[in-house]
């Protein structure tokens, strides 16, 4: 079963009794992600997502997997990037018991475009570059080195300018 575009899933409606699950498969929005202070987007506005729920004696267990692309700048040169990834998270909302309340469902409602969101964040790798090799910019000048001549900046092989206030102390 395929539902229409959701940030939020009513968990009653699957009516589950204990111990029984079910596999649905929906559409999550997603929007911009904010990551080291860049904006990235998921290649497509709706995320393709399976959010498997088992009903448990007090509460739920949930699976959500999902596959995207999510581009924004290199975080070395910041050139447009590309990253393709596997989510798969899992969450557990026992109510009654504190330690195992889910912070994304309220009153029976899983909130799964903040679920998504906070997975996808926590599978980002530390860098998204455009490519393994990513040479970054110029210190200097601040011109991508990826595709330069090393002989181009070389800048006179002296210290950077930026430190020259630095020299002209006596200590």
């Amino acid at each position: 079963m395929r539902l229409q575009p959701k940030t939020t899933f009513d968990l009653a409606n699957l009516r589950l009794s204990h111990g029984e699950g079910r596999s649905v498969e929906l559409s999550v929005r997603i929007g911009e992600l904010e990551i080291g202070g860049q904006a990235y987007r998921s290649v497509s506005d709706l995320l393709d997502a399976r959010l498997d729920v088992s009903r448990t004696r007090s509460g739920h267990a949930m699976r959500l997997r999902c596959d995207l692309g999510l581009e924004g700048p290199c975080m070395r040169c910041l050139d447009p990037a590309r990253l393709e990834m596997a989510i798969d998270a899992r969450e557990v909302d026992q109510p009654g018991d504190e330690q195992l309340l889910s912070p994304y469902v309220s009153e029976g409602e899983l909130d799964i475009g903040h679920w998504a969101r906070d997975a996808i964040a926590l599978a980002t790798p530390e860098r998204i570059l455009c490519r393994s090799d990513c040479a970054g910019l110029c210190p200097v000048c601040g011109v991508s080195l990826n595709d330069a001549d090393p002989a181009d900046h070389e800048h006179g092989g002296g210290a950077d300018p930026r430190w020259a206030k630095l020299r002209e102390l006596d200590l």
